[in-house]
C-alpha cells in the first residue's frame, strides 16, 4: 500500500533464490529449535514484482505521499496553534487524501499482480488491515468538510488522528522493508556459500 514503499527500492532487497534457506537461517528467540518462516516473496513472486511497472508506480507515489503528509501536517498544526491558514490546511489535507486513494488503488493492483489477490496477501496482511483504518479516518474528514459536520478545529483534530494512523502504517512498511533487506542479505550469503562449496 501507501503501503508499498519498500517494493520500490532496489530490486535486490528481497532476493529469494531458494526461499527454503531463509527459514533455515531464522531462529525463534528464547528457543534452540529452528523456526521456519515464510519469506516475504517466493522466487516467482519476486520475479513478478520486479517485472511489473506497478512497482515503480508505488515507488514514486509512496515518497510523494509522505512529502505531502509532512507539508500538510505543518499547515494543520499551524492552524490549530494560531487559527490562521484554514484554507491552505484544508487543501493540503484533500490533496494528501487524494494521494492516499491513488496509492491504495495502485497498491491493490500491485498486490494482485504479485500475490494473486487485491488485498490482504499473507505477507502484508496486517499492513493492509491498518491501511483500512487510515482510509476510514481520511474519508471521515472528507465527509465532515462536505457535510459541514463539526467545527473547523474539530475537523482538524480528526485530521491529526488520520495522520497518526498514517504514520503508524508507514512505520509498519518501513519495518517490513528492513525485514526484506535482512532476508536478502541472508539469502545472498547463503547463495555465495553454496557456490563456494560447489566449486
Amino acid at each position: 500500500m501507501s503501503n508499498h514503499l519498500y517494493t520500490s527500492c532496489d530490486a535486490q532487497f528481497t532476493s529469494a533464490a531458494d526461499p527454503s534457506l531463509w527459514g533455515q537461517l531464522c531462529f525463534t528467540p528464547g528457543t534452540t529449535s529452528r523456526a521456519k518462516r515464510q519469506p516475504l516473496y517466493t522466487a516467482e513472486e519476486k520475479r513478478r514484482r520486479d517485472a511489473t511497472p506497478w512497482t515503480l508506480v508505488q515507488g514514486i507515489l509512496a515518497p510523494l505521499q509522505f512529502f505531502a503528509f509532512l507539508i500538510s501536517l505543518a499547515l494543520v498544526s499551524r492552524y490549530l496553534a494560531t487559527g490562521e491558514g484554514l484554507w491552505l490546511a484544508t487543501v493540503s489535507v484533500v490533496l494528501k487524501t487524494a494521494l492516499l486513494y491513488t496509492i491504495m488503488i495502485t497498491g491493490s493492483i500491485w498486490e494482485r499482480v504479485v500475490f494473486g489477490r487485491y488485498l490482504f496477501a499473507p505477507a502484508f496482511f496486517w499492513e493492509d488491515v491498518f491501511s483500512m483504518l487510515v482510509i476510514a479516518l481520511h474519508t471521515a474528514y472528507l465527509a465532515a468538510i462536505i457535510g459541514h459536520i463539526g467545527t473547523a478545529q474539530q475537523q482538524m483534530l480528526l485530521v491529526l488522528a488520520a495522520y497518526a494512523s498514517y504514520a503508524i502504517n508507514a512505520a509498519q512498511f518501513l519495518l517490513k522493508l528492513r525485514a526484506a533487506r535482512l532476508q536478502d542479505e541472508a539469502m545472498a550469503r547463503a547463495s555465495v556459500t553454496s557456490v563456494e562449496r560447489a566449486s
